[in-house]
């Protein structure tokens, strides 16, 4: 579904938006509310959206006579969701997920948001559709599932991924898809109706990987016969290849029957498709032995570490008293910047010339210090912090070099920083370089789908 494909005409998503890309707001409006649950303690998988309701003081009601699930207004920013007790468990979480990210939008209280098809007008497709897409970001949330460039995504992956996060397969298709380096773009279709009665499959929408270079229009017909039309169960497969006009290549397709729209008899589809011409990614992390303390290549350097929020002064075993010992000027005009105060804002970022064209970034991302029986890193300021160490990086043309960043002494997740590094600092195709000593016990070979059994 990118901005280009169609006219973003539906209200709420353009108050939403305010002249920005709906779906990078959307998916920064999700991954920022995760981030914060994360730091509160949210753990999976599975995730449970009636946890993230709880944390976010959205109140959660069986109502066994609505379809799936809705978001009522309860009063000045506050939400009641509806829900259906009776959906399978996979659904029902996926609709929970669907019904808080109704809760994003600044119109939401305006009126009863509901999850259904047959309630929506000509283009509250677009509003569903960007609910979808966080509903995924927060079933499956930044960092919690891996999938290595060289894998190929298929129907078995997709199922075995979501028995483990207890998700819909729908919410699966579209976080693999954005987290696939694969030309692939996932999607939904639904059965319908031509002019001469016959029936074939029409995408509801697709979501694309960030190497997909087609454009795909919503309603686009599948043509007939299709894999599409063997899915005639919930549960059922089907594997093919397609050709679809603006295409100049056959598509490889898998899909699988998902439940139907209230009212529907027929099954959804959801599925992807994939270009058999291989697009390699321009932008990866570079994963080097050594010490990050002494850059690789040629022009401006950025050295990003993460300290803690609490003191001026760097200590312990870890990147920031290596710096302060290599370049002490760079402890010195810290600690004047950091000031008098008890504590300063996580997320904030400090810059020191310590070299000519190297610069050393010191990110507050850490909550207090010493001993801690839970992490004391804080997403959500790595989030933040790597956003102004990107602006300041592309400002200079400099790449980027870190430690494996807030998961030493702060106890973070790696792969939950990596994905933000991969979202934040290589999507702006910036040059970043992860350094390991060389006895670490950290390793970037494995080559299978990964999924963190905690964060």
């Amino acid at each position: 579904m990118r901005a280009t494909a169609h006219h973003w005409s539906n209200e709420s998503v353009r108050r939403l938006a305010e002249g920005r890309d709906p779906v990078q707001v959307i998916v920064d409006a999700a991954r920022k509310m995760v981030l914060e649950a994360i730091d509160q303690g949210w753990l999976g998988p599975p995730y449970d959206p009636f946890k993230l309701a709880e944390l976010r003081g959205i109140a959660v009601s069986p109502l066994a006579d609505i379809p799936e699930a809705r978001t009522v207004p309860a009063g000045q920013n506050r939400f009641v969701i509806e829900y259906n007790p009776t959906r399978p468990p996979g659904r029902l979480r996926y609709s929970i997920a669907h019904e808080i990210a109704h809760t994003l939008f600044p119109d939401c209280g305006e009126r009863i948001r509901n999850r259904s098809k047959t309630t929506l007008v000509p283009d509250d497709w677009q509003l569903e559709a960007l609910c979808n897409l966080a509903a995924a970001e927060i079933l499956m949330p930044i960092g919690s599932m891996k999938k290595e460039p060289s894998e190929e995504l298929t129907i078995e992956k997709i199922l075995a991924a979501r028995r483990h996060f207890d998700v819909s397969t729908e919410a699966v298709l579209i976080r693999l898809a954005r987290l696939s380096e694969e030309p692939c773009a996932a999607f939904v279709a639904s059965r319908v109706a031509d002019s001469k009665g016959a029936d074939s499959y029409a995408y509801d929408y697709l979501i694309p990987s960030r190497t997909w270079k087609y454009v795909i229009a919503r309603g686009t017909t599948l043509p007939r016969p299709s894999p599409a039309a063997e899915c005639t169960a919930v549960g059922y497969s089907a594997k093919g290849k397609v050709s679809l006009p603006g295409v100049p290549e056959k598509l490889r397709i898998e899909c699988i029957g998902i439940p139907p729209y209230p009212g529907a008899m027929f099954p959804r589809v959801a599925g992807f498709l994939s270009s058999e011409r291989s697009v390699a990614s321009e932008s990866h992390i570079e994963f080097l032995l050594g010490d990050v303390l002494s850059p690789r290549g040629r022009g401006r350097k950025i050295i990003a570490h993460v300290v803690s929020d609490s003191t001026p002064n760097w200590g312990g075993r870890g990147i920031a008293i290596a710096i302060k010992k290599k370049w002490p000027a760079a402890q010195d005009a810290f600690r004047w910047w950091f000031g008098d105060s008890r504590k300063r804002p996580l997320g904030e970022v400090h810059f020191c010339e310590v070299e000519e064209d190297l610069e050393v970034a010191t990110m507050i991302c850490q909550r207090g210090y010493g001993p801690s029986e839970t992490p004391r890193v804080r997403y959500a300021a790595i989030e933040k912090a790597l956003g102004l160490v990107a602006a300041k990086a592309q400002a200079n043309d400099a790449s980027i070099h870190m430690p494996r960043i807030g998961c030493g002494q702060a106890g973070g997740s790696w792969m939950l920083v990596e994905e933000l590094v991969n979202s934040i600092l290589t999507t702006g195709n910036l040059r970043v370089t992860v350094y390991d000593l060389p006895n670490s016990a950290f390793s970037s070979s494995a080559l299978q789908l990964s999924l963190a059994p905690s964060l």
